[in-house]
């Protein structure tokens, strides 16, 4: 299955941020993409930094709108899934989402961002209320995808929800500095879930952004290798342009099929703490008490 991950500068206006999507997505089934990945909330360019809320909230588009119905259409042109991000206008409140569309062009997943970064902009947003997962259908077969936002990684919780209902690709839109510890950050989603994470992030030309885009396939030891391997298959540079990577599916599902990670061995009938609302140590944040 080979992944785009579009690591592109917004130009400036949603007419502009579609038109160029529009272009990369073509260029990215040049390439023989199956699927094509957006960065975090792609229709504005994540451009809520220094701006009033009722003024860039004002910006969100809804799901049915002329901007996601062309991304559909263009799924369904060019036979290539796009999962594409906006800030999207719901009769509720406004949410940072993704939408994914396979290559016949049905809506196959629509996302909220769960973890919005409340301690900044992202206040005023509604966030999600669940983890989705999907069954995509691809030139190679069924794939089953999740999706988790920026924050979300984390939260070990995210991608943890995300493989018990059988996400095998985890597609994760960035906007943010991807420095080591973030890095490692998704590198352990992927080694403790055996799932395959796709990170689509800005280049470094954008504000609190530099790339670094990644594809971790999960896989941490193949017979016949001594000790582990490097589960990053694609890491990107800090430039803007369509980075792909070639997941080996096959490789990942025996992989699951016989390794002790991912849900092998879990005893959750000992994590009733995860749930409890109520804890009340250890906590840093007095703001942040219940």
């Amino acid at each position: 299955m080979r992944i785009a991950l579009l690591q592109l500068a917004p130009a400036g206006s949603l007419e502009g941020n579609l038109r160029k999507g529009i272009e990369s997505c073509r260029k990215a089934k040049e390439l023989s993409a199956d699927i094509a990945l957006f960065p975090e909330m792609w229709s504005i360019g994540y451009d809520i930094y220094g701006r009033a809320a009722d003024e860039w909230m004002k910006d969100a588009v809804s799901s049915e709108s002329t901007f996601t119905d062309a991304y559909r259409k263009l799924a369904k042109e060019l036979c290539m899934a796009i999962g594409v991000t906006l800030l999207e206008k719901t009769g509720e409140g406004v949410r940072n989402t993704i939408m994914l569309y396979d290559r016949h062009g049905e809506e196959k997943l629509r996302y909220a961002k769960v973890h919005t970064c409340d301690f900044g902009e992202e206040r005023y947003l509604l966030p999600g209320d669940d983890f989705c997962v999907t069954s995509l259908d691809t030139a190679e077969g069924p794939v089953r995808i999740g999706a988790m936002i920026c924050y979300d990684r984390e939260f070990p919780e995210s991608a943890r929800i995300l493989m018990l209902k059988g996400a095998e690709l985890m597609l994760v839109p960035n906007a943010c500095p991807m420095e080591i510890n973030r890095l490692s950050q998704l590198r352990a989603r992927a080694f403790e879930n055996m799932a395959a994470i796709a990170t689509c992030n800005y280049p470094s030309s954008v504000p609190d952004c530099n790339g670094h885009s990644t594809v971790f396939d999960g896989v941490a030891y193949l017979p016949g290798i001594p000790g582990s391997r490097d589960t990053c298959i694609l890491e990107a540079g800090e430039d803007e342009d369509i980075y792909i990577a070639d997941l080996d599916l096959s490789m990942l599902r025996e992989y699951r099929r016989t390794e002790v990670h991912g849900n092998a061995y879990r005893h959750p009938e000992k994590y009733n703490i995860l749930i409890d609302t109520k804890i009340e140590e250890p906590f840093i944040r007095d703001d942040r008490r219940q």
